[in-house]
């Protein structure tokens, strides 16, 4: 059960380097599952911006039936397994480090061929770059977490109105700016050597970028 409250601070620049060494454990951990990088998503992706002190990240999959043996792989390196509502539905796996009680780390997994991801990354991305979207929507979680830090339904619903009409915002944004490349794309899964080809990367990679989702559950901080 989560105990974790909900209480949103200004932005750490050490979140970036908590990501990174979590990325290298998962990663090394997970090299026969993974079909992409592991990204960084969600409030703690976005410089500036006001969170809660949890890293969200982002792993891409192939099959959902076959990562139920990877949860060793994640025990390996001090992750806990820990099902969210829904999960099975969406076809997710979620996980937390070091505990699922006092996370400071979530990884949510999902199948390449979810549309949920997408949203995730353009949304963490849409706020990278617009500052009045990102104003609106740390004061928003300000005011909700202020209001309650306990009640997660309550705060993830308050935040979904604005959370559609910026996701609206953002697809118009993509649409009219052809220089935007994604973090990761349909074309580059599995191109990536040592990813989803039964290949074992070694412990200690590491690499640059980031990520997290723009829909409930798995989705902003």
């Amino acid at each position: 059960m989560r105990q974790d409250l909900i209480v949103i601070q200004s932005h750490d620049p050490e979140w970036g380097q908590a990501f990174e060494t979590q990325r290298a454990a998962v990663e090394g951990a997970l090299a026969s599952w993974l079909v992409a990088r592991v990204e960084h998503i969600g409030s703690t992706s976005v410089p500036g911006l006001p969170a809660k002190p949890i890293i969200d990240m982002l792993a891409l999959i192939d099959d959902y039936d076959t990562f139920g043996p990877a949860r060793q792989e994640l025990e390996q390196v001090h992750w806990v397994v820990a099902p969210e509502p829904g999960d099975e539905d969406l076809r997710k796996w979620s996980a937390c480090f070091p505990t699922a009680e006092h996370r400071t780390h979530h990884l949510h997994v999902v199948e390449r061929n979810s549309s949920a991801w997408r949203d995730w990354l353009l949304f963490r991305d849409y706020l990278r770059t617009n500052v009045e979207a990102a104003r609106r929507y740390a004061e928003l979680k300000r005011e909700l977490a202020a209001a309650d830090h306990r009640d997660r339904v309550r705060y993830r619903a308050g935040k979904a109105p604005l959370i559609a009409e910026l996701m609206e915002r953002a697809r118009l944004w993509s649409t009219h700016s052809p220089s935007r490349t994604p973090a990761i794309g349909p074309e580059v899964l599995h191109e990536r050597e040592g990813f989803g080809l039964g290949v074992r990367r070694p412990d200690s990679a590491t690499g640059q970028g980031d990520g997290r989702t723009a829909r409930e559950p798995g989705g902003y901080a």
